[in-house]
């Protein structure tokens, strides 16, 4: 067989091969909540929340960013931690983030000024606090779904060519434990036994990757872990316990988005005192529905320990 032949015979395989590569890459998915826009002018009632609700339904068809739904916005406003004049700061960015699962944030305002019509979005990350800006302007008398369309796609475009900027950068895991082993260096570290649950779509899993992830991280930052299947596990000094939820969340052609919310709290079991207590939502994807919520609530895990082993620590 002459070089050609071979190279001829042996395409099938490389595509094969090819294909089975990208497919295995699952592509940067953003996830992006947007809140109802502001009035600047009392005769514009009810325009901000039709804007947000065509920004909404734009970005939704774009494939690398998957949107917060409307019910857990209704959350966060009961629970007052949404700022309803629309201005965000960086620290409700974050608490956001970290309620949602979102990594970036849309607001923005409508105002007139000289029968203008101007409509600003602006664009935060909530693990950078970044802030970008995206405008469009018309007539008072033109189409105000013309105009939202057209400030989506900025704001698309936006997020596409900042997303360096607005998202955090990944840091490996041995990065983050090297950081809490330091911070915890020189500390009295109570004993603990760590019990976290976990439900995949009302489907109980029996080796729930939120508790390992705690455990892996109590330990390697020098706290004696029990087992709480143990006999002993009584006399851990502080009982950390919780419960995670993950559920679908988006499809983007062979990629699942899966999102986990993990809820912990941490009680000295000599006092029954709550010393902390903690919640995460995480939005993974993966082309396993399964692989992604392991790794959703791998990722939440490991966020609530960095943040709540320096308060067991330190109680």
């Amino acid at each position: 067989m002459n070089n050609m032949a071979r190279i001829i015979a042996a395409l099938p395989l490389l595509l094969i091969a090819a294909q089975s590569s990208f497919a295995n890459q699952a592509p940067a998915v953003y996830p992006t909540a947007i809140f109802d826009f502001v009035e600047k002018s009392g005769h514009m009632s009810g325009m901000g929340e039709r804007v947000s609700d065509i920004v909404f339904a734009n970005l939704a068809m774009d494939p690398t960013i998957t949107l917060v739904d409307r019910e857990e916005m209704e959350k966060l406003q009961d629970e007052a931690v949404l700022n309803l004049s629309g201005m965000v700061n960086a620290q409700q960015a974050n608490q956001i983030g970290m309620l949602t699962g979102a990594r970036i944030i849309v607001t923005g305002t409508i105002f007139e000024i000289e029968d203008k019509l101007i409509l600003v979005a602006k664009i935060i990350g909530t693990e950078t606090s970044r802030v970008f800006g995206a405008t469009v302007k018309g007539d008072s008398k033109d189409s105000i779904v013309d105009l939202s369309e057209a400030l989506s796609a900025r704001i698309a475009a936006t997020i596409s060519s900042s997303a360096e900027s607005l998202v955090a950068k990944p840091v490996n895991k041995e990065d983050r434990l090297a950081a809490l082993v330091k911070k915890l260096e020189s500390t009295e570290k109570p004993s603990v036994t760590v019990a976290i649950s976990e439900h995949h779509v009302n489907r109980k899993t029996t080796d729930p990757a939120a508790e390992t992830e705690m455990i892996l991280y109590s330990t390697e930052a020098g706290f004696e872990v029990i087992d709480n299947l143990s006999d002993k596990a009584r006399t851990a000094d502080v009982l950390i316990s919780g419960e995670g939820f993950t559920e679908f969340a988006t499809r983007k052609g062979d990629i699942v988005g899966v999102k986990a919310r993990l809820e912990v709290k941490a009680i000295d079991q000599l006092t029954k005192k709550i010393i902390a207590v903690d919640r995460q939502t995480v939005i993974e994807v993966d082309l396993s529905e399964i692989i992604a919520s392991k790794k959703a609530l791998e990722r939440a895990s490991a966020r609530i320990a960095e943040r709540i082993l320096p308060k067991i620590a330190s109680r």
